[in-house]
């Protein structure tokens, strides 16, 4: 039966710093890489936040949607966060100061004291679909329903979950991290099953 290999005294001293070394190195290049972060604010701080953010030359993003408000004898449109409380930034870990160190922001969303970056596709896909005109709200957070894929649009590819409104059809698009999600009205020929790939069935008695 071979025995285990034992590394000498000497060699264990080379090898410990080397380690060392190396996982510094794998640090540094999580710390230096780029991604986008969620930063909560203060409740209705949120266009202040950007507008500092855009000052100190740190790439964000802050989706809007349009909302008619009544003021007074008329109605207003306005336009409000389509996910209230946050504010997109685009950066490495390494310069996250730059955005705690902003008034009203809170935090970047993260677990075990370290900020979780956001999946680049579900970011592009609502910067894409936004800069096309996509309608969207802002919906309760919804992860359980019917389950389906956006064939064609400004958020082709996207998933989310499928309802049925007054005869029309809304796909529900969530973003997991903070739990968040918006509505977007869709078109039958939109849309297919996630686990077929097939059109779906859309039809009255299938929402049942």
């Amino acid at each position: 039966m071979a025995s285990a290999a034992v590394i000498p005294e000497s060699a264990a001293n080379i090898l410990e710093p080397l380690q060392h070394a190396t996982d510094l190195l794998g640090q540094d290049q999580v710390m230096s890489q780029t991604h986008w972060y969620a930063a909560y604010t203060c409740a209705r701080h949120e266009k202040c936040v950007a507008a500092e953010l855009g000052g100190r030359g740190v790439e964000h993003f802050l989706p809007l949607y349009s909302s008619l408000r009544r003021w007074k004898d008329r109605r207003v449109s306005v336009d409000l966060p389509l996910f209230p409380g946050y504010v997109f930034v685009r950066l490495a870990l390494r310069d996250r100061l730059r955005v705690v160190q902003v008034p009203s922001v809170v935090r970047l969303v993260g677990f075990g004291g370290l900020p979780t970056a956001l999946p680049d596709t579900e970011m592009e896909a609502v910067r894409a679909g936004l800069s096309q005109g996509l309608r969207a709200e802002p919906h309760p957070y919804l992860t359980v329903g019917r389950r389906v894929r956006l064939r064609s649009g400004p958020l082709a590819g996207a998933e989310g979950i499928l309802l049925r409104r007054k005869g029309n059809f809304r796909v529900v698009v969530s973003l997991e991290l903070i739990q968040r999600s918006v509505a977007v009205d869709v078109d039958a020929a939109d849309v297919e099953g996630v686990a077929s790939g097939k059109r779906a069935d859309l039809s009255p008695s299938s929402f049942l």
